[in-house]
């Protein structure tokens, strides 16, 4: 599927993918979500990409504050991402099947709020400030909503399905 382009075209994606993970979501019971496969749970998947909704929103702030934006965060660098993410799922390891819901929903809902903020301008003509390469702040924000939320849905089909094999 090619990278939307414009401002409308971004927000139907996001809208249209997250809707499909939402759907999904409503169907899974806490002990479905507890259950552990390769390493990490429904939990810890649907945490994760309300994280990464986080981690966006402070690099494009970062950049537009230029400060000096980590990427993916501090003190990792892209090849510490299993690392990363064996500490995100610790650090979440407290919270419950419906606090990782609700998690998921308010950051969708501020990515959601970001995106119709921006003017295509702001989103499509130029790289995103501090990000040290050419993809737009537009592009970042597809990767960290809409391409998660098709990749989790994906994902959740699968560990259901082994479930229940």
């Amino acid at each position: 599927m090619p990278a939307a382009t414009n401002k409308n075209d971004l927000l139907a994606v996001t809208e249209k993918e997250y809707a499909k993970l939402q759907k999904l979501i409503a169907e899974i019971d806490e002990k479905t979500a507890l259950i552990l496969v390769d390493e990490a749970t429904i939990k810890d998947t649907i945490g994760h990409r309300a994280h990464w909704i986080e981690l966006f929103l402070g690099w494009y702030n970062d950049g537009q504050a230029g400060k000096q934006v980590y990427f993916p965060a501090e003190g990792y660098k892209w090849n510490d991402l299993k690392r990363y993410n064996a500490d995100l799922r610790e650090k979440q390891s407290n919270l419950s099947w419906e606090d990782v819901k609700s998690l998921l929903a308010n950051k969708a809902e501020e990515l959601h709020n970001w995106m119709q903020a921006r003017s295509d301008e702001e989103l499509y003509g130029a790289p995103m400030k501090g990000a040290n390469n050419d993809w737009t702040s537009g592009r970042w924000s597809e990767a960290a909503g809409p391409s998660h939320y098709r990749s989790a849905a994906k994902y959740l089909r699968q560990v259901l399905r082994a479930i229940k094999t």
